[in-house]
């Protein structure tokens, strides 16, 4: 039985990624600092259900505490490996708080990597974004496009935290893998997504805020097949970058199309300005995740979309208060 630490243990994604390896029978320690950037209650529904294994010790704190950190290798000794998913996510938020950003996704990459050297923990697999990309690339988006010009601090603060991966790599012979997530999607999903916003939006009648024309196209991938992707990835791989997309994007005014035949609820439309940190599409190229991980996108987006209303719907009670503005 390999020990994993998975950080964002109550997030989107990390949880995903902890039940799969608790399910493969794997020990996951989870950390996550459970703040207010989104409704605290899908953090909650998230670690009920993983409270349920007996080989997940869940720990509340913050990984940009440096003695929150150590604490976490203190109890463990070394890990199998480190699956850093902590992250403050969000393009438009960013650019009013900045701060915040860095100090989770910069500082507390710093704090885990540093850890995992004084521990003797070899293995580290860091959550990045397609954000990367920026405006100006061809697309589909390869990982060797240039990234040098992030249009979000959030951006920024992902490429810091790739950069200092790569100099612990350097420096201390760490195996890295980095891994590009392409706009994730599914039940329980982040509220500050298109995706939970518009079937919010729909279902209760509300107006549905579209910024931008609706034409603008985004990558979709599925939770599940980000979790495979996340978990293959632990494999020894030297420093690789990889992206994790559908390679199938998706128009913005489609997917409201498919929501309202699922729901049969009308959208009220109403159209404002595009945000200038906001990309007009995103296209992932997946063939090294292929040849690297054997791992290919496998929910169709429609399947998925159903699936995130489906959910809705089962806990609408609660769901359909949820803050999404």
């Amino acid at each position: 039985m390999a020990h994993y630490l998975v950080t964002g243990a109550a997030g989107f994604i990390g949880a995903r990624v902890t039940r799969l390896l608790l399910e493969q029978g794997d020990e996951v320690t989870g950390v996550d600092n459970v703040n207010d950037a989104y409704d605290v209650r899908l953090k909650e529904w998230r670690l009920q259900e993983l409270q349920a294994h007996a080989a997940f010790r869940f720990v509340k704190g913050d990984i940009a505490d440096r003695v929150t950190v150590e604490g976490l290798f203190a109890a463990a000794g070394s890990y199998h490996a480190v699956l850093n998913l902590a992250a403050r996510a969000g393009v438009r938020q960013s650019v009013e708080n900045p701060w915040v950003y860095f100090e989770a996704n910069q500082t507390g990459t710093l704090n885990l990597l540093d850890a995992c050297v004084r521990s003797g923990t070899t293995k580290f697999v860091l959550a990045s974004t397609s954000s990367l990309y920026g405006q100006d690339n061809p697309r589909p988006y390869g990982e060797d496009a240039n990234t040098d010009r992030p249009l979000s601090p959030y951006a920024a603060s992902k490429k810091a935290a790739e950069t200092l991966a790569w100099t612990y790599h350097y420096l201390h012979g760490m195996d890295v893998s980095i891994l590009r997530y392409f706009t994730v999607y599914g039940p329980a999903g982040r509220p500050d997504m298109s995706v939970f916003r518009f079937i919010q939006w729909i279902r209760e009648g509300r107006t549905v805020r579209v910024f931008g024309d609706g034409r603008q196209e985004r990558d979709f991938t599925f939770v599940e097949d980000v979790a495979r992707a996340t978990v293959a990835a632990v494999a020894p791989l030297g420093y690789e970058i990889i992206n994790v997309g559908s390679d199938q994007p998706v128009v913005l005014i489609d997917a409201i199309r498919m929501i309202e035949s699922f729901t049969g609820t009308p959208a009220r439309l109403t159209f404002e300005p595009r945000h200038p940190a906001d990309v007009t599409a995103t296209w992932a190229r997946v063939d090294k995740a292929k040849r690297l991980l054997d791992w290919s996108p496998a929910m169709p987006f429609r399947e998925g979309l159903q699936q995130c209303v489906e959910w809705y719907e089962s806990n609408r009670a609660w769901a359909a208060h949820v803050r999404t503005d």
